[in-house]
């Protein structure tokens, strides 16, 4: 088994947990917080789906895809274009607010695509390139990536607790 196959069943594991915490809920219990310092399922998968499009985007030399493919304008949230939710105050975690379980999974889903495809052309070798040397030690792309695998399936796995407490109610 190559690395690329191993981070390919990653971020397929990823898919899989943010599919099964968002398919068939409505708007109102995406966009729910359970209470004024919590997230919603809808922030909590607009976040990671934010943070992998962005990390990608920058390690493939390439645009984002909220920003190149329109997500932005569709999703309108009324956050600046390069926001990914990192740091945010209640407040702003309360202005991610998704109109339906389709657009927010669309959005994810491309971003799954375009991921999906850049690990399918990366070697053993690339996985260990230095892509931000403002940290100590220097970032390689593997680390990265295994960074952006954890804190997905940090966030996924917290909306599906928070789709099992909103069954629950």
């Amino acid at each position: 088994m190559h690395s690329k196959d191993v981070l390919t069943d990653a971020f397929g594991r990823i898919h899989e947990t943010v599919h099964s915490a968002v398919e068939d809920l409505s708007a109102e219990e995406l966009n729910t917080r359970l209470n004024d310092d919590s997230n919603s399922i809808a922030w909590l998968i607009w976040h990671l789906s934010r943070v992998q499009d962005d990390h990608i985007a920058d390690a493939s030399r390439s645009d984002q895809v909220w920003l190149g493919d329109g997500w932005a304008e569709r999703l309108d949230l009324g956050l600046p274009p390069s926001d990914t939710g990192y740091g945010h105050s209640g407040g702003q975690v309360a202005k991610v607010r998704v109109p339906s379980a389709d657009l927010l999974l669309g959005y994810f889903d491309a971003v799954h695509e375009r991921t999906l495809a850049y690990v399918a052309g990366l070697t053993d070798e690339d996985l260990d390139q230095v892509i931000d040397d403002t940290w100590s030690p220097p970032v390689t792309l593997g680390v990265r990536l295994v960074s952006v695998i954890a804190d997905d399936l940090q966030h996924s796995g917290q909306a599906a607790f928070v789709r099992g407490v909103l069954e629950r109610l």
